[in-house]
């Protein structure tokens, strides 16, 4: 027994070594626990504060809309005309940026930069490996080497700067919606011709000057040594389809608070809402521009009229889903008993309308230009279709994100001043791309005005143009177009210059829209609803059908033949297809269609029917149907009289095709009656090409 005992007593003074090893891997393992505790305890408190700073961010916005919301009533209360709501909105926004600029310390000075030679183009996202842990990265942009320490290390900045997507898929559609489904048809439609010469070849006039005047100026910074990076020629011609987009909504909103001309009012309403989409499609363009060879700045025949079709591509494309859209959801909503349900109807016209947006972005379209004509189609068809409190209700819905979006995007235009962290203010730039702004306009609007007049019977008159020129403001949508993409040195430089140009349009040309209104003594206080005053052209003389008469009667139909043409169609078979409104379609179509037509037309429309013919006594006469009566005589505009020519005028006015009358009605485009002792005179109104 004492030899085994011997054996094992050499292993007794290494018991304390043992205790005292494990207690050692006890102690590591509490150790290590307790450091990835506090791991996951820092970061638990950095997501909480990264969430409070998104609160105050958020918070600090809303504080901002309440600011200006009440300092708009206060200005209205006052009639004060001299700051519209968006510069005040931007003024306030400075405020807010120059705070948080100069008045918040930095709170993390923890980015170090490492280097990745083994890699020869950015990745979008990004896994680092610390210590066993992987943390995901994602791209913000480029950084300039004389730049890399001058990176933000405020994160309360970091927090305000907003991500350029959420200005395209969330604040433009309700704005650009808006105008489309609050379109006065009367007005635009009677200056669509206008409208549309200046919303397209005016546009393309204007970016193509503006762009050949800047790429000038940009080799005159070159040769004068202010330029420290690549500045190309389709950067330039990309600068002018982005300063080209107009929005003169102060203009507008002075021209609707005081009444100023009604053609006026919808010309540069008309001009600025096409001429967004227009700009937008121009530069998709312009940077679908690839030309083949070595050199892929220079000018390409084949690159330019690749740029042209996907131009007209990307239009029409756009156009066509918009419209199918509204076309779909006005069939929605009158097959359907949604207007039982108000609620449902108004959100589903909601989710429509938005989803219009992102469904021609995410098929390779332009938003904008598809969710202008959906509100377009879906004001002529849908609204029809609508419950009484699901038109109230969409229509004030859209006006409020209107308002509220426009005003947030002036008012981060204000902060972003500040908290942008990537401005090149280049003086020579900035000039330049004034006085080439000047120069567009009015090479947009003087030539194009008077091209036009050689056509219309109503001329835009010299102090129209005047206004439209003044009127050219930048805003919401030039903005967003150019922070959209700042990534490369031209681009950054072409944003800062586009953010003072939207300042100074707001405040200096928009406060002094109603010292110009005067000046140019154009007429205010008139009502909307009321046209323009007769003159000699207006009305037919009431004598034979002379040659001079024929004439005028010819020019009028040939002004408005093709809108006419689409009119009859539109009220023929679309709206009684689409709406409860319009013509039963069992009077329009053939009769082996009737099967068809039963099926698609709703029993509300011969209730409507009904309702038109008891309204048939104000229709719009043509020319040969122009009466005076007086007493128990009538005369015609042939020249023939009696006792029963007002009968058979009344029968001829019955003839009239319901199209026609449905024109008139719905563009409101109802004849003056000037009665004076007895007599009654009517005369037709011209339409403008």
């Amino acid at each position: 027994m004492a030899e085994p005992l011997r054996r094992r007593l050499p292993l007794l003074p290494l018991l304390p070594l043992l205790l005292l090893a494990a207690g050692g891997l006890r102690a590591a393992e509490r150790s290590g626990g307790s450091s990835s505790a506090m791991e996951e305890l820092a970061t638990e408190k950095e997501a909480e504060e990264s969430h409070r700073q998104d609160s105050v961010s958020l918070l600090t916005f809303i504080l901002l809309l309440t600011l200006t919301i009440l300092t708009i009533w206060l200005f209205k209360h006052r009639r004060v005309r001299f700051l519209h709501e968006t510069g005040l909105a931007m003024i306030y926004g400075l405020i807010v940026g120059v705070i948080l600029r100069y008045g918040t310390p930095s709170t993390s000075g923890h980015d170090k930069p490492f280097s990745c030679s083994q890699e020869d183009r950015p990745f979008t996202t990004l896994l680092v490996n610390v210590s066993g842990k992987f943390f995901e990265y994602t791209l913000k942009g480029e950084i300039s080497p004389g730049k890399i320490h001058n990176v933000e290390q405020n994160d309360m900045l970091r927090k305000v700067t907003f991500d350029p997507e959420v200005f395209f898929n969330i604040l433009l559609p309700p704005i650009i919606f808006h105008a489309g489904y609050s379109l006065k048809k009367r007005h635009f439609f009677r200056n669509l011709g206008s409208i549309l010469a200046y919303a397209f070849l005016g546009t393309a006039v204007s970016c193509f000057i503006i762009g050949n005047l800047m790429y000038g100026v940009v080799k005159l910074m070159k040769l004068v040594g202010q330029l420290s990076d690549k500045f190309y020629y389709t950067d330039c011609l990309l600068f002018g389809a982005i300063i080209s987009a107009t929005d003169p909504v102060t203009v507008l909103a002075i021209f609707n608070e005081l009444h100023a001309d009604v053609d006026l009012y919808a010309l540069l309403f008309g001009e600025s809402v096409l001429n967004d989409a227009v700009a937008i499609v121009l530069s998709s363009s312009i940077v679908a521009y690839q030309p083949t060879g070595e050199n892929t700045h220079a000018f390409d025949a084949a690159a330019f009229f690749k740029s042209v079709g996907v131009f007209l591509g990307i239009f029409s494309g756009s156009f066509m889903m918009g419209a199918v859209t509204g076309v779909v959801t006005a069939l929605v909503t009158k097959f359907t008993k949604l207007h039982c349900f108000p609620l449902l109807e108004t959100a589903l016209f909601f989710l429509m309308s938005w989803s219009t947006f992102l469904l021609a972005e995410a098929c390779g379209f332009t938003g904008v230009v598809a969710v202008l004509f959906c509100g377009i189609t879906q004001a002529h068809y849908t609204y029809n279709n609508l419950s009484v409190e699901s038109r109230s209700r969409t229509k004030q819905l859209f006006e409020v994100l209107h308002f509220l979006a426009e005003n947030f995007i002036f008012s981060y235009m204000g902060l972003a001043l500040f908290t942008f962290q990537k401005h090149i203010f280049s003086p020579v730039f900035i000039i330049g791309a004034f006085v080439a702004i000047f120069l567009g306009r009015a090479a947009h609007i003087y030539p194009l005005s008077f091209l036009l007049n050689l056509g219309r019977r109503h001329k835009i008159s010299w102090s129209f143009q005047h206004m439209m020129m003044f009127s050219g403001l930048r805003g919401a949508m030039a903005f967003a177009l150019a922070i959209r993409d700042t990534a490369t040195y031209s681009h950054q430089m072409m944003f800062s210059t586009t953010l003072l140009i939207v300042f100074f349009t707001v405040w200096i040309v928009g406060g002094g829209t109603t010292p110009m209104l005067s000046w140019l003594n154009i007429r205010v206080g008139v009502d909307p609803d009321q046209d323009p005053p007769p003159t000699n052209d207006s009305f037919q003389v009431l004598q034979g059908d002379g040659q001079d008469s024929a004439q005028r009667n010819r020019t009028k139909q040939e002004s408005a033949w093709l809108f006419r043409l689409w009119y009859s169609f539109d009220h023929n078979y679309l709206k009684p297809i689409l709406t409860h409104s319009g013509p039963p379609l069992t009077t329009t179509l053939p009769s082996w269609c009737g099967l068809i037509a039963r099926c698609l037309t709703s029993p509300q429309v011969y209730d409507n029917q009904e309702q038109l013919r008891e309204e048939d006594s104000d229709f719009i006469l043509n020319d040969g149907d122009l009466t005076v009566t007086y007493g128990d005589t009538t005369i015609t505009a042939n020249g023939s009289s009696g006792p029963h020519t007002a009968t058979t005028n009344l029968d001829s006015r019955r003839t009239k095709s319901s199209s026609e009358e449905a024109l008139e009605r719905d563009l409101g485009a109802a004849d003056h009656e000037v009665t004076s002792r007895g007599t009654r005179l009517v005369f037709p109104l011209e339409y403008n090409a």
